[in-house]
């Protein structure tokens, strides 16, 4: 989502790095781009100047560290500003309670039903036991993919077709968490396509039956400075808690992320970074703003690894390589799992200077050989994925047909596969001439 406002801050940053010392006048040039850059991201105007004017103090009052280049020491500056304007830390849910009540509110399309479902599935991990009620008694499909969505994930929905009644459904649902005890109730408000009255005061009175202990408000990344005025409006009539931002995997400058703490003063606690029902995730200030700088987001991608990939796989595939018995299903079940990271473009960007490495890089290309890959790896037998030796002829063309592609790119994968064998047996044999020189060393 911060494509373009990385690629400006990295071209600034590159001329701060040769900067020699810290004065109003030799730094003016670089905050004016900063400035831009923001704007250009969307970011409101008054945010954005307030921004640049504590830098700027910032930077100019600072003590010169000797260790240090006055550039670098900017760009620390601005990095801890960056932080600070995105919310300073994480801000947990709070859920302590029995029932514990969450509303989920917000325009029309801004994504509250799929986020709804999202942070169910989220509690769940964390041992919570949630409900899923359908409030939004306006659109007759917001019910319905409710409960898709409870169906995909195996947790209850409470739904009442035909009832007009808002305040009636919550006091149901209420009693129907009491008996299944689901200790946790998120409520899929109704939207709109703008903001009015009505439907700010049925919010109100279903705030005052449920007593909710979160009330998030969910925005949509793209809808940029407008996203101010409604996170003002609906914190004005229910004071919310918090904000889900959805669709960060998409091409929205980022304006509301960087510009809703400041504005309404209240923290953005989770973020939509994809359209799966796990591309939902905390939101992290500190590790969106070194994201933003190019800086990458390592802790992160580690989370996210460990999340698909669990240690013991992680130690036989280990193994396997160690000993030279890394097959074909083993190198499909690596595929897979890289799937479950998510997009390469992602994964690549969470790297210190990841967005560097994506300038001029096609991506999607990358994503398409690896489906390729999969494909052919797919159309092969067991016995085949285990033992490619016995790949002749005759099988290479019925798995090549098999899999769309041609002999020769099938013969190409395979040839990469049996280089990457030869390394992994290399390796574990270098592995094991070490271990042995290592007992004969004499201990002292």
């Amino acid at each position: 989502m911060f494509d373009s406002l990385t690629s400006k801050l990295q071209d600034v940053f590159r001329n701060l790095r040769g900067l020699g010392k810290i004065s109003e006048d030799n730094i003016a040039d670089a905050l004016r781009a900063v400035r831009l850059a923001l704007l250009d991201a969307d970011v409101n105007f008054k945010v954005a100047r307030d921004f640049i004017e504590r830098v700027k103090t910032k930077a100019i009052g600072a003590e010169v560290v000797k260790t240090i280049q006055p550039g670098q020491q900017v760009i620390k500056i601005i990095h801890d500003e960056l932080v600070d304007l995105l919310g300073s830390e994480n801000s947990a849910l709070q859920v302590s309670g029995n029932p514990a009540c969450v509303m989920m509110v917000g325009l029309h399309g801004s994504g509250k039903t799929t986020s709804s479902g999202k942070l169910a599935r989220l509690l769940r991990k964390q041992g919570r036991e949630p409900l899923l009620v359908g409030v939004d008694v306006y659109r007759p499909a917001a019910m319905n993919q409710l409960e898709t969505l409870g169906q995909q994930l195996d947790i209850p929905v409470f739904v009442k077709h035909g009832e007009k009644d808002v305040q009636q459904i919550a006091r149901e649902a209420l009693a129907y968490a009491a008996e299944h005890r689901r200790n946790t109730l998120i409520f899929d408000t109704a939207g709109r396509l703008q903001i009015d009255e009505p439907l700010v005061q049925e919010l109100v009175r279903l705030r005052d039956l449920i007593k909710p202990q979160e009330i998030l408000l969910v925005l949509d990344a793209a809808t940029g400075q407008e996203a101010v005025n409604v996170a003002t409006h609906f914190d004005q009539a229910l004071s919310i808690t918090g904000a889900v931002l959805t669709k960060l995997d998409g091409d929205a400058r980022g304006g509301a992320a960087l510009s809703l703490k400041s504005v309404t003063g209240k923290p953005i606690k989770f973020v939509g970074v994809g359209e799966k029902l796990d591309e939902f995730e905390a939101f992290h200030p500190e590790r969106m703003a070194s994201r933003i700088l190019g800086m990458g987001d390592v802790v992160s991608l580690v989370e996210r690894a460990a999340e698909a990939v669990t240690a013991e796989d992680a130690k036989r595939m280990e193994e396997k390589m160690r000993k030279g018995e890394f097959t074909l299903e083993d190198f499909l079940e690596q595929l897979r799992q890289m799937k479950k990271l998510g997009p390469l473009e992602g994964l690549v960007g969470m790297l210190p200077g990841g967005s560097e490495m994506l300038k001029g890089q096609d991506m999607g290309k990358h994503e398409q050989e690896f489906r390729r890959m999969e494909g052919m790896i797919c159309a092969m037998t067991v016995k085949e994925r285990r033992s490619p030796q016995i790949l002749n002829a005759k099988r290479r063309q019925r798995i090549a047909k098999g899999s769309g592609v041609s002999v020769t790119e099938l013969n190409t994968l395979l040839n990469r596969f049996g280089q990457m064998q030869q390394m992994m047996k290399k390796f574990g044999k270098m592995q094991k001439m070490m271990s042995r020189m290592g007992g004969m060393m004499p201990k002292f």
